[in-house]
């Protein structure tokens, strides 16, 4: 079966089409029912006739006038002519595509390959991967231009994309059945046609037969039943294949000889059952719902075509002109109704425009702060989400829309990286005048020129925090370095005061004795005693305050043993982790160290803007599992996972707030020892 990958040419708009319908003219149309000139007729018949020629002119323009409604019936019964469940696709949603973000349209395909007929998802599917198709190229130069801008040579970039692993994955499979269903049907189809067209020529025989009357009628009537039972044919050949049937029946019934009684029930019933078909078609008009109307008006003429016979000639024209009439109602409908969607149409183009407008506006005044462009980031953001929710516009303007938008989204990040790309400069300027500062500080942290170098070392504190960013690359490095040599320093001229060292060296022994006997602990079964028991630990820990330096990994090995008790007696890790950081924060302010005070802030800062970043991941893969089970697998594991941050994100906050509420204590304190010695660990 030919493949029909290529782009939509109704992505957000215009009516919807199938694009077999527009390969060919049908050699003949199926309004044409009572037409039964080009055979030949008894002679006696033939008297009975008009003029053939001025006839058919006469049949020909009623033909031209009413094509368009009926052609419109049976291109979409010639498709479904090929299978019967292919009528699902009239049930099938289609969604708002062009509105869905890549992961989504992934999980759509995924839903509909896997639990629809594959013949009957086709428009659907090319929908979809047209959408996703301009999405991931939008996408895919966004990242191309960051590439770029970052100092990247284009011919090295490469992106690899999990969405876009994912859509080939799915739609290779959908294009696996495709092919497979299209390959087994191909066979039945052509078999099934050669026995209809074997059909007819029975038929056509049955006139030159010399038998018993009521021989032939029962012949006739087996071959009706072997016609139902033939089963469906290629939709190229449904039409004329119809077409060729019936006119052949109408022979049999005109020019040979039949009983006549017999004939005339055959007619009657027939007219009865055309006239209620009829009656059910002009119904149709009051009918609501349009897409439901026009299935039914499907139906209708499939049953007109493929089980009712013929009926006497005199009531033909009548008939059928009365059928083709509440059809061009139904037509006149659905075109009123296409009509008053291209204006709605018209109005979301007014509603894109503005958009982009708003969009362009933003990309010409780009801010010339890192705040102000992040804010600019959600607004158009913003925009984004707005233009792919305003619906469908004009199909002709489809293509021209979505390039200007594109365009102008592009302009925006051109804009906005090239300021990120200046800022990137000045930012290396920062890291040579912060490795200046560092070479001095490491020059410095062993000097014992206490009166000399003291001044001086808070000096290069105070001129390193006046310094901007550097490169995020680089700054976790030179501020650890930076911040260890100064450490150094303050910690050794600390030590010269004997009073300070000493204390600190009892706390350390206090707190070996304190370890040695909670490793000694043993827990005793009652588990509010045991609470208590250890939280006395925890108090006794905290009271003895700031220990040397280089013996402060006696507080990793006290938190190891305190977390497996916490273990053991069932207390929750939240819980145990807040019990513990209150030690933490008492040691912060005892040491009145402003910079590792706001070393500890940035740490729970980026924390908690981890543990946000990864919510907001695991939310969305759940989106792309939105058709799917809880019982599965998959689900339950990324549920755990998203509530196991949520936890963690909680125990940051309430960390944070710790932290906020020292700071808030220290700057109090500060302020009112502001002219005593009180910024010799800043």
């Amino acid at each position: 079966m030919q493949e029909n990958d290529g782009k939509l040419q109704h992505a957000e708009g215009g009516i919807e089409e199938t694009s077999e319908n527009k390969n060919g003219q049908l050699e003949e149309s199926a309004q044409a029912e009572p037409k039964t000139t080009g055979e030949v007729t008894s002679e006696s018949e033939a008297k009975e006739q008009p003029d053939n020629e001025s006839q058919q002119a006469t049949e020909d323009d009623k033909t031209d006038d009413s094509n368009e409604h009926l052609d419109e019936i049976d291109e979409s019964n010639a498709e479904d002519a090929e299978d019967t469940e292919n009528e699902k696709r009239h049930t099938i949603p289609m969604l708002d595509y062009h509105s869905m973000s890549m992961e989504n349209l992934v999980g759509e395909l995924q839903r509909l390959v896997k639990n629809e007929k594959v013949q009957a998802i086709h428009k659907h599917v090319s929908s979809i991967k047209y959408e996703f198709d301009q999405k991931f190229q939008e996408f895919l130069d966004e990242k191309k231009e960051e590439f770029i801008a970052k100092g990247g040579n284009e011919i090295d970039f490469r992106y690899n994309s999990v969405a876009k692993r994912q859509f080939n994955e799915v739609y290779s499979d959908y294009r696996e059945k495709r092919d497979q269903y299209y390959k087994n049907l191909d066979q039945s189809l052509k078999d099934n046609l050669n026995k209809r067209l074997n059909i007819i020529e029975e038929l056509k025989g049955l006139i030159d037969i010399e038998e018993d009357i009521n021989t032939t009628y029962n012949n006739f009537k087996d071959l009706q039943n072997r016609w139902k039972n033939a089963g469906p044919v290629p939709r190229a050949n449904y039409n004329d294949v119809w077409r060729t049937y019936h006119h052949h029946m109408e022979i049999f019934y005109d020019f040979l000889h039949l009983n006549r009684e017999l004939r005339d029930l055959d007619f009657k019933h027939n007219l009865e059952e055309k006239q209620k078909l009829v009656e059910r078609a002009e119904a149709l008009v009051a009918e609501p719902d349009l897409n439901k109307a026009f299935r039914e008006l499907q139906t209708l003429h499939k049953i007109w075509k493929e089980d009712v016979g013929p009926v006497a000639k005199e009531h033909r024209e009548e008939i059928w002109e009365k059928f083709s009439n509440a059809t061009k109602a139904m037509h006149q409908r659905r075109q009123e109704h296409f009509q008053e969607l291209e204006k709605v149409y018209e109005k979301n183009l007014e509603k894109k425009h503005e958009i982009i407008a708003s969009i362009a506006q933003i990309a010409e005044n780009v801010a010339n702060n890192h705040r102000g462009i992040q804010q600019q980031i959600k607004e158009v953001e913003a925009l984004r989400d707005a233009f792919f929710k305003a619906g469908r516009v004009p199909q002709k303007v489809n293509e021209e829309t979505w390039s200007y938008f594109k365009e102008t989204v592009r302009k925006f990040n051109r804009n906005k990286n090239a300021f990120y790309k200046n800022q990137k400069k000045e930012q290396q300027v920062n890291l040579e005048k912060k490795k200046e500062l560092l070479d001095l500080a490491i020059s410095l942290k062993d000097s014992d020129d206490w009166a000399e170098v003291t001044p001086q070392m808070k000096r290069i504190q105070r001129d390193w925090k006046k310094i901007g960013h550097v490169p995020r690359k680089y700054s976790d490095k030179i501020w650890k370095e930076f911040k260890d040599a100064c450490n150094h320093y303050f910690d050794r001229l600390h030590a010269e005061k004997n009073d300070e060292h000493n204390a600190e060296f009892e706390n350390f022994k206090k707190k070996s004795a304190c370890l040695d006997r909670l490793k000694a602990f043993q827990l005793s079964g009652d588990k509010k005693k045991d609470l208590e028991d250890l939280k006395a630990f925890l108090t006794e820990w905290k009271q003895y305050g700031r220990i040397p330096y280089n013996k402060k990994h006696i507080n990793s090995k006290f938190n190891k043993i305190i977390d497996a008790l916490f273990k053991k007696l069932g207390i929750g890790k939240q819980e145990s982790e807040l019990l513990k950081y209150g030690n933490k924060v008492q040691e912060l302010a005892k040491t009145e160290d402003n910079h590792a005070i706001g070393n500890e802030r940035v740490f729970v800062k980026r924390k908690i803007d981890e543990v946000k970043s990864e919510i907001r991941q695991l939310e969305n893969n759940l989106q792309f599992f939105s058709g799917d089970s809880e019982d599965n697998p998959l689900v339950k594991e990324v549920v755990q996972k998203l509530n196991k941050q949520k936890d963690a994100l909680q125990t940051w906050k309430e960390k944070m707030k710790n932290l906020n509420i020292l700071e808030h204590k220290l700057n109090k304190e500060s302020e009112a020892e502001e002219e005593s010695d009180g910024g010799e660990e800043e």
